[in-house]
């Protein structure tokens, strides 16, 4: 896996300016074990978080190690590995008809859920729902995607940093965006989240994509609005979890990273959703970089 990320100011006039950047490098085992881990800026800590496995643990073990370094590019794009890891794999889908035997053959079981059974673990998951087999794991045979076009956008060349080129075999993306501005004492948010991956037919196809706006008490950091719309879902039933996203009003943003699970969990919440709403954890830290007087 490969991660970039940065901090963009782009000012009332004049040209944008980069305030912050990082990246990072991570091999993992087919259970999504760190093997090797790099960073940009390197931190003293980094190494401490090889052997620890993607999820919860990561999550946590990136908190406990990392801390310090809190509302940077690096540490936001190390605290979506967990999730990024995850869906990964689903990229398969799309280039071959037995996927699921294929993910096998590389030794890559599911780490989602109770060992793979999913029952209740989400919105879409929720008993009953046509995203469940009978045994409590996931029913492929009902899951959709969109076929979508290129993130950047030609109009605005630098909207989106330089990534990767992904054609001619299966590797999926993460990409999400936050943008920030200010009015009249209230910080506005634009939030955007896809996971997609090339396709053998040479476009891409996305799986997961939320589009997320939101109103933030600049003064005492308080959500006051919040609308999550989703675009692209592989079940029915995960729509639901955008109306309940709902329940982090009135809820200080810069606590998200742990309240966004407290308030949202299991069926109440998406995990994807989810990981958009905790991003916006370093909104208040965007906030300030903001020219005072200005949007």
């Amino acid at each position: 896996m490969a991660g970039r990320a940065r901090d963009l100011l782009t000012p009332v006039t004049g040209d944008p300016v980069e305030l912050a950047s990082g990246d990072f490098r991570i091999r993992t085992s087919p259970i999504r074990e760190i093997l090797e881990i790099s960073a940009t800026p390197d931190h003293p800590r980094l190494q401490e978080m090889v052997g620890v496995r993607a999820g919860g643990a990561s999550r946590h073990a990136l908190a406990a190690t990392l801390g310090d370094i809190r509302g940077t590019p690096t540490f936001q794009l190390l605290d979506d590995f967990a999730g990024a890891s995850l869906v990964a794999g689903w990229i398969w889908s799309q280039w071959t008809d037995d996927w699921q035997a294929t993910m096998r053959s590389k030794g890559t079981q599911s780490t989602a859920g109770n060992k793979g059974r999913m029952l209740n673990i989400c919105t879409g998951f929720t008993e009953g729902a046509s995203s469940l087999s009978n045994d409590g794991g996931v029913d492929h045979s009902d899951q959709s995607s969109t076929k979508v076009g290129p993130l950047a956008n030609p109009d605005d060349p630098i909207g989106w940093h330089g990534m990767a080129e992904q054609t001619g075999r299966p590797q999926a993306r993460r990409a999400r965006r936050i943008d920030v501005w200010r009015a009249e004492g209230v910080i506005k948010v634009d939030a955007a989240f896809q996971d997609s991956g090339p396709n053998p037919e040479g476009t891409r196809t996305a799986i997961h994509e939320y589009r997320v706006y939101a109103e933030i008490d600049e003064a005492d950091k308080t959500l006051l609005s919040l609308q999550a719309l989703p675009l692209i879902l592989p079940f029915r039933e995960c729509p639901g979890a955008s109306m309940k996203a709902a329940r982090m009003v009135g809820q200080n943003v810069g606590e998200f990273r742990q309240a966004v699970l407290d308030t949202l969990a299991g069926t109440l919440g998406c995990t994807h959703l989810n990981d958009v709403l905790r991003a916006l954890a370093d909104v208040p830290t965007l906030a300030r970089l903001l020219p005072k007087g200005h949007g």
